[in-house]
């Protein structure tokens, strides 16, 4: 049986890395974020390298959508085996002045919502042997005094309150799941993208490093977080 990976938050850099990276050993991709023509560009050149792919447009911040998710993809791709998240929201920079939607939707994605894609599709990944949950998260996340600092100078106070959040989500999962053999991972990236929204022209890491972090967390299935720089 054909292996399928869900890539939650798809966009042209890691997301898109990541689904390359599995589409490449094998995986059908199932690709969910909210731009339709995105998705669609995304699935074109996935299929293009032989990947088999559907993009299925969904806004992960709104739970309704989050919850047809995964039947959406098993109906057209079959059972999932890995589940990946790179949503994420930067709304609520200043946690003083932003309001309570804003501050709730960033938490929402981060973790509430990551939890209604984990639970609906848990009975898929108990029934495979290598069932897996990879998530994506930034540096902001570590308690540091340093990195709280800089999350008040560059307005991104949710953000790093929502990545602290989903890193302590991920520690706690790996425990729980790891008598069913559901294997939880995340990369902690620790600098910016080449390429991404916070590439100020410095960034150092190539998306394609990330992925294929994420696959080595997926294929060694040991160690819980990797830090990427």
């Amino acid at each position: 049986m054909t292996k399928t990976i869900l890539v939650c938050g798809y966009g042209p850099g890691i997301s898109n890395a990541v689904a390359e990276r599995f589409g490449a050993a094998g995986f059908s991709v199932a690709l969910a974020a909210r731009s339709a023509d995105r998705l669609a560009a995304g699935v074109k050149a996935l299929e293009a390298k032989g990947i088999r792919a559907a993009g299925f447009p969904t806004d992960l911040a709104d739970p309704a959508s989050v919850r047809a998710l995964v039947s959406k993809v098993r109906e057209t791709l079959g059972p999932i085996t890995v589940l990946e998240w790179s949503a994420y929201s930067a709304d609520a920079g200043d946690l003083l002045a932003a309001d309570l939607a804003a501050i709730r939707g960033t938490l929402d994605i981060a973790v509430t919502n990551l939890l209604m894609v984990v639970q609906t599709a848990l009975p898929d990944l108990k029934a495979q042997k290598d069932g897996a949950i990879l998530v994506l998260n930034g540096g902001l996340g570590y308690f540091d005094s340093n990195l709280d600092a800089a999350a008040v100078q560059w307005n991104t106070m949710g953000l790093s309150v929502a990545n602290a959040a989903k890193h302590k989500l991920v520690g706690v999962l790996a425990k729980k799941l790891q008598s069913e053999r559901i294997y939880v991972g995340e990369a902690m990236v620790l600098g910016s993208i080449k390429g991404a929204a916070f590439d100020n022209g410095n960034a150092t890491i190539a998306a394609s490093t990330v992925a294929a972090k994420l696959w080595d967390l997926y294929r060694a299935r040991t160690n819980v977080v990797v830090e990427i720089s």
